[in-house]
């Protein structure tokens, strides 16, 4: 297979991808988003450019799969154009990996959010708005205590807890003034530790249990610590159907139990994009060569329909 890695050049993730690839003797790519183009030229169709220095640049629809490792900050503009240039790249025969309508749900948290709960699947209480002073009252009704998070954002950035009226009000204030989408979510209080249940293809590859360090937040990105996991049928079922209510091929799922509950658990995120270095580490399992594997199969698969 020829296969585009779409992420950051220097990149574990994409250079373990590459390594997988090459093991089993495929070509690989590493790509930018910023770098790409379409070109609508009349009768002759659409076509999709990488544009490299010097001049460069690679014809994308001679790839047999493009791997989305990133989905970096943008305007509106920038994050519409990537996922409609991801779309049409798919409908002309490349196997976009996650797809694009997986890839638009995930890194929405309000979409994702929103059809997690219509489907019945246990969300903390969620307020969205765009007003300082809705968000008050939402930040009031969900008890005083609330989890602010981006409505586009991954690995716990911009992510910061508030508990106190006078700085929730100013936060509000600021978010309002940037003209940002204000997205609350109740403080679950919890153990400190959360579960990211990883999932390939409708199965569950593993699981861990993820402990924050000195922070709610327990994202291994932020110094949290990993450990092996064995999640129960309850939590592979949510895990399963969250994957599947948001078309993610390749999902990492996030769970968290609260303290007074903790037989209970809530669906935190779904992330189409999602990280194993810690997973790795604390599984032993080599997701990039399984990733690598299973495109094989999609690509075969298509080839024989």
């Amino acid at each position: 297979m020829r296969i585009a890695i779409l992420g950051h050049q220097g990149s574990w993730y994409c250079e373990q991808l590459s390594q997988a690839a090459r093991a089993r003797e495929h070509e690989s790519v590493k790509l930018e988003f910023r770098d790409l183009t379409s070109l609508l030229a009349g009768i002759s169709g659409e076509q999709f450019f990488w544009h490299g220095e010097d001049h460069n640049r690679i014809e994308l629809n001679q790839f047999d799969c493009l791997i989305i490792r990133t989905m970096p900050p943008g305007s509106l503009e920038q994050v519409i154009f990537r996922m409609d240039l991801l779309g049409q790249l798919e409908r002309s025969g490349v196997i976009v990996f996650n797809s694009a309508r997986s890839i638009e749900c995930a890194v929405d948290k309000y979409l994702t959010t929103s059809r997690l709960a219509a489907a019945g699947l246990p969300v903390p209480a969620t307020a969205v708005c765009e007003s300082s002073e809705a968000a008050l009252q939402h930040f009031a009704q969900l008890g005083g205590d609330v989890v602010v998070k981006p409505l586009f954002g991954s690995e716990g950035r911009g992510i910061f807890r508030i508990s106190d009226p006078d700085l929730a009000y100013r936060s509000f204030r600021t978010l309002e003034r940037t003209q940002a989408v204000i997205y609350l979510q109740k403080y679950i209080p919890h153990a400190g530790y959360d579960l990211r249940i990883l999932i390939l293809n409708g199965s569950v590859i593993g699981a861990i249990r993820r402990h924050g360090n000195n922070d709610f937040r327990t994202n291994i990105s932020r110094q949290g610590r990993a450990e092996l996991y064995h999640p129960t049928d309850r939590e592979v079922e949510l895990a399963l159907r969250a994957a599947e209510l948001t078309h993610a091929e390749f999902a990492g799922v996030d769970l968290l139990s609260p303290s007074e509950a903790p037989d209970e658990c809530y669906v935190l995120e779904v992330n189409a994009v999602p990280g194993w270095r810690g997973f790795q580490s604390a599984t032993n399992v080599d997701v990039a060569s399984l990733v690598i594997e299973y495109l094989e199969q999609k690509r075969n698969n298509a080839g024989s329909s």
